[in-house]
């Protein structure tokens, strides 16, 4: 073997190295963007089941959670647990939307959460004007997607005398 012969076949050896070290890190790399992906989906489920347990753990809550909304007759405090209620539910929906749209989680985690705001939460008194209050944080695509969904299309302003905020100063000048 000559010299040139042999500077070939170290050559030849050391593209081979390469090309092997490139599959390698790919497939590393995918395997990773798998786990993280799975890792938020856990999260999120893992978050939304512990709202859920914490919920029916504590009977008094559940007693209000099972009240109608929309009929009941309710003090202003429990006005007020509904809206955070519903924030921690909007706040849960802002997170899992922006997950998916960075591939991060599948479909059916914006789809479970979506399915309980579209049971009518957000139709109730305190709904809409939360709402209201949370969208300016949210880009058009978003706002778009979720008054669709919630609300069968885009909204139309409302008249503030008409809000629920200025009958529970909610709001202010």
């Amino acid at each position: 073997m000559t010299l040139q012969t042999l500077i070939v076949l170290a050559q030849f050896v050391a593209a081979l190295g390469v090309i092997s070290s490139v599959v390698y890190l790919a497939i590393q790399v995918r395997q990773n963007a798998r786990i993280t992906k799975a890792q938020f989906g856990h999260s999120l489920t893992s978050r939304l089941y512990e709202r859920y347990f914490l919920a029916a753990k504590d009977q008094e809550f559940s007693r209000f959670l099972a009240k109608n909304w929309s009929m009941d007759e309710l003090e202003d405090y429990e006005y007020w647990r509904i809206t955070l209620w519903i924030n921690t539910c909007l706040v849960d929906i802002f997170d899992t939307y922006d997950q998916y749209k960075h591939g991060l989680v599948d479909i059916t985690h914006l789809n479970m959460r979506m399915n309980l705001l579209k049971a009518g939460l957000m139709k109730t008194r305190m709904g809409r004007p939360t709402w209201e209050f949370w969208k300016v944080n949210r880009t058009p695509e978003f706002i778009e997607w979720f008054e669709t969904e919630i609300y069968g299309g885009p909204l139309t302003d409302t008249d503030p005398e008409e809000s629920a905020w200025q009958d529970l100063n909610m709001k202010r000048d």
